[in-house]
Parts: C-alpha cells; sequence; structure tokens
C-alpha cells in the first residue's frame, strides 16, 4: 500500500517499500491471500481510512492529513500539525508518552489487583501510596517480598539512578543508535528492541502501530482518570470502582460533592 512507502523508515536493515515489493513479486499467491484476510487492517491508513466524524468528515479533515501515519483520524481542528516538522514532533512526543501510559496503566492496577483478589501481599499497593515507603525504615518492598540495598531507602541515589539511565537512553533513542547499535529508527527501532520479529511483516507492522497508538491513547485518558480519582477520592482505582459498583447513585463522577477530600495521611 501506497501509505506504507511514505512512512518507511529503515528498519532491520531494509526499507518497507522495498519488503512489500520484494515480497509481492516472490510470493504473490501468499500476498493475494494476506489481503484478503488483512483487508480491514489496511483500512487504517490512506484517504478511505475511518475519521473523527465518519461518514460527515468530508470537507472537513485537513489536507495535510492524508493517513500516512498510524491512528490519524483526520482531527487536527487548532491545525497544529499544518507544519510539517511540527507534526513530526508531536507525533513522536505522543507515541512516547503512549507507551509510557501504558506502562503507567499497568503499574497502577495490577499491584492493587494482586493484593486485592491473589493474595498476593505488598508493601503499599495504592500506586500514590507506594512511593512513601522510600521514607520509612524497612524501604520500599518490591512485590512485597525484597529490598534493593542502597536504593531502597534513598531517594537522592535513585533519583540520580534514574535520570542517568533514562536520559541515557532517551538519548540513544533520539539519535538512532547506541553502544553496540546504530542506524536505527528513532521511533520505531526494531533491531534488538524487537525480539519476537513482531514487526517483519509489514502488513502486521501496519497493524500493530495502529494498535500501540489506539491503546496508548486509552491509556492516557485512564491515566488522567486516575489522578483526578486520586485528587478528589483519595483512594485508589480499584477501591473507587468497588465504591461505584455497591453504591452507583452515590459514588459516581456526577455527584462530586459525595466525594472525600484527599488527605495523604488518611
Amino acid at each position: 500500500m501506497a501509505a506504507y512507502a511514505v512512512s518507511a523508515k529503515p528498519f532491520l536493515g531494509t526499507q518497507l517499500n522495498k519488503s512489500v515489493v520484494s515480497r509481492q513479486t516472490s510470493r504473490p499467491a501468499r500476498c493475494a491471500s494476506r489481503q484478503v484476510v488483512r483487508a480491514s487492517g489496511d483500512d487504517w491508513y490512506g484517504p478511505d481510512r475511518p475519521k473523527f466524524l465518519g461518514p460527515y468528515s468530508e470537507g472537513v479533515t485537513p489536507e495535510y492529513l492524508q493517513g500516512e501515519f498510524a491512528g490519524d483520524y483526520g482531527w487536527d481542528t487548532a491545525g497544529l500539525s499544518a507544519d510539517p516538522q511540527t507534526f513530526a514532533r508531536y507525533r513522536t512526543v505522543e507515541v512516547i508518552h503512549a507507551r509510557w501510559a501504558m506502562l503507567g496503566a499497568l503499574g497502577i492496577l495490577v499491584p492493587e489487583v494482586l493484593e486485592k483478589y491473589a493474595g498476593i501481599e505488598f508493601g503499599e499497593p495504592v500506586w500514590f501510596k507506594a512511593g512513601a515507603q522510600i521514607f520509612t525504615g524497612e524501604g520500599i518492598q518490591y512485590l512485597g517480598a525484597f529490598t534493593i540495598p542502597a536504593f531502597s531507602d534513598n531517594i537522592i541515589l535513585t533519583l540520580g539512578v534514574e535520570v542517568l539511565l533514562l536520559g541515557l537512553a532517551e538519548a540513544y533513542r533520539a539519535n538512532g543508535e547506541g553502544p553496540g547499535v546504530e542506524g536505527l529508527d528513532d521511533l520505531y527501532p526494531g533491531g534488538p528492541f524487537d525480539p519476537l520479529n513482531l514487526a517483519d511483516d509489514p502488513d502486521s507492522f501496519a497493524e500493530l502501530r495502529v494498535k500501540e497508538i489506539k491503546n496508548g491513547r486509552l491509556a492516557m485518558f485512564a491515566n488522567f482518570g486516575f489522578f483526578v480519582q486520586a485528587i478528589v477520592t483519595g483512594k485508589s482505582p480499584i477501591q473507587n470502582l468497588e465504591d461505584h459498583l455497591a453504591e452507583p447513585f452515590v459514588n459516581n463522577g456526577f455527584l462530586p460533592f459525595t466525594a472525600t477530600k484527599f488527605d495523604p495521611s488518611g
């Protein structure tokens, strides 16, 4: 598909558009069958992709949004992506934030779920209270079972190591190279960062990019909801859910005056 070639960059030592051509010429029968099976995945790119107003998007979608990138629904009413360089920067920032949001949502929910429903004890399963363990005598209990000497109760050392490691990782990502690794795409590096070779097939790679950004956008909204809930109710997401299910007409977002004030010491 032409849209794939527009966004193609060096990935695993090849160009995506070259991979498409070679795959079509060397295995025409398989390619034809895959096009039939994966037709729904192809619909996420190009001028006929789904748009934010559905059938009423005609004449509303900006001309500079042609469906070349994953997650492009033609919505840019503020014109933030009219400049190509700004568009490229915003796209990179969105994907990076989406990945962190998915990891964050997982880290917020899993400890509480495991302690409530699986009986696995954590030092503190509530996400906005867990970090305070570093100021206690025992320090942070990882998985509720062990500590890391010199780090579990030393916030200065912990922050220093995090800044150093994350800074180096971001520098390697932005430059597309690191120790022993060169020539990687700054957003979809592949290579050693794709040990399962999920992106070897261009069709699968295009579909995975769409799934990633859609789930990442949902995760960003979810994290925002977790933050607001913590500030308004002073409770964790799972506890808020249980309270809502127990009394849906009392504990809900439409009756904010029923929420308690946030008390970090509570």
